[in-house]
């Protein structure tokens, strides 16, 4: 039963709504955009600390995916700063991600990597999961390669294999979510910027050809990946839906990193690790369930192809640059 100081008590304490009409009474609670909580000056001074700290501007920037840090380990003469110590910069939650950002040359080309990126589902809004990307850009990177470990969906799809992103579902957008909410800043980019060709077909091609003399190519794929908000992973009805709507892998990062990237004009090159194939159809074994061991297990094992990929990747880039 109500008591006195019930709202739908006339007589109680709560109940003259007039009070909420009143500016000087009714204060309104509005979040702030989480566009807002990293203004344009502030990735500047972010981007200013790395540069002057690695006396560097690199070109290329590469994200490590779960398991997929030694990608970062293969640069030369590396500058490494720490996730903690970057003034204004969030810390990486999960195991598999290092949480260092590493600066240095990688086949003549100046890089910088993320060990550890950041998550949704870590608590964190998608800006400032995405807003290394933007810090990115102002240290001088004009390609973002984003990699990831994700679940097979696609029955041709066998774990190890190796998926080019030509393509992705946004989930997270589908539910209003985007890391570009908020006020736009147009020294990142345009209010309403297009994603058709979010993925750069002559950096997808040159991939399929280093694959091919790789002698990997029956191992790497092009397809269509989709971001879910986790931790958990996926019911066998959603993997099926998914599954209907074109999707090839699914995992839990990179969607909002490419649109961010593809925001501020940068070009794009994503891949997924296949770590897991998803169980699409009801089973009581629990060897058919996804974890994050097997994750990491298979990251690891696969971690020499992925490194030769990316560094032939790089080199092209490079020598492009320079003839």
């Amino acid at each position: 039963m109500c008591n006195t100081d019930c709202c739908s008590n006339p007589r109680g304490k709560a109940g003259n709504k007039s009070a909420l009409l009143d500016p000087e009474v009714f204060v309104p609670i509005v979040a702030t955009p989480s566009s807002e909580l990293y203004p344009y000056e502030v990735i500047q001074e972010i981007a200013d600390f790395i540069t002057k700290g690695s006396g560097m501007r690199p070109k290329i920037g590469i994200i490590c995916g779960s398991g997929l840090g030694s990608l970062a380990e293969i640069i030369q003469d590396p500058k490494i700063f720490e996730y903690e110590k970057i003034p204004n910069f969030p810390v990486s939650t999960v195991e598999g991600h290092a949480g260092k950002l590493v600066i240095g040359t990688l086949e003549g080309a100046t890089v910088m990597a993320m060990q550890g990126r950041f998550h949704f589902y870590e608590g964190y809004p998608l800006a400032k999961c995405s807003m290394p990307v933007r810090v990115m850009k102002l240290c001088g990177v004009e390609y973002l390669f984003a990699t990831n470990a994700a679940g097979g969906i696609n029955p041709r799809y066998a774990v190890g294999d190796i998926m080019l992103m030509h393509d992705h579902v946004n989930m997270l957008g589908f539910a209003g979510n985007s890391p570009l909410q908020g006020p736009n800043d147009p020294r990142f980019g345009p209010r309403f910027p297009a994603l058709v060709n979010s993925y750069n077909k002559e950096l997808i091609n040159k991939a399929i050809e280093i694959g091919k003399t790789m002698g990997i190519e029956s191992n790497v794929h092009v397809g269509v990946y989709s971001c879910l908000g986790g931790p958990n992973y996926e019911t066998i009805a959603e993997l099926k839906a998914l599954r209907m709507m074109g999707v090839d892998a699914v995992g839990m990062s990179t969607v909002h990193e490419v649109i961010t990237a593809r925001h501020c004009d940068m070009k794009v090159f994503a891949f997924s690790l296949i770590t897991n194939k998803c169980a699409t159809e009801y089973s009581d074994k629990k060897d058919e369930e996804a974890n994050h061991e097997e994750v990491m297990a298979v990251a690891k094992n696969r971690q020499k192809a992925c490194c030769e990929l990316v560094a032939r990747l790089v080199r092209e880039i490079h020598s492009n640059a320079a003839s």
